[in-house]
């Protein structure tokens, strides 16, 4: 069995409370409830103030492993990384969307605009007919 992580963080800033860690083998799922007995950062807070994102096992994994999680957009609920930035060794970046969601949409826009021009080519040829007809 895969069991993803768990991000806990304040409903209002967006701050991390608690990560939970992925696990995988002859592990059981243990719910947020039992998690809030068992993190003391849990067991402190109100339980109202604090939402979660469950993450799927692997999930950003690319993105755990080069940046840095830095805090949750608590509007759209989406994960913000912060990554070493290339241009100032030693430092990170603005916190961001995660950099593998990122190329994800830009995949998708080129795919789309690369079916919008095959399109244009393919109607231009059409009309090109028409005109020659």
């Amino acid at each position: 069995m895969e069991i993803g992580r768990r991000v806990y963080f304040d409903k209002t800033s967006g701050t991390i409370v608690q990560i939970t860690g992925e696990r995988s083998g002859d592990v059981e799922e243990i719910t947020i409830e039992r998690e809030f007995e068992l993190y003391v950062s849990l067991s402190e807070r109100v339980r109202d103030t604090v939402d979660v994102i469950s993450v799927d096992y692997g999930a950003y994994a690319q993105d755990f492993i080069e940046g840095r999680l830095t805090g949750i957009d608590p509007n759209k609920k989406e994960l913000l990384f912060s990554y070493p930035d290339p241009e100032t060794p030693g430092e990170f970046t603005p916190p961001q969307p995660a950099l593998s969601i990122q190329v994800t949409l830009l995949k998708a826009q080129v795919l789309a605009q690369s079916d919008r021009s095959d399109f244009m080519e393919e109607l231009i040829a059409e009309m090109a007919l028409m005109v020659y007809q």
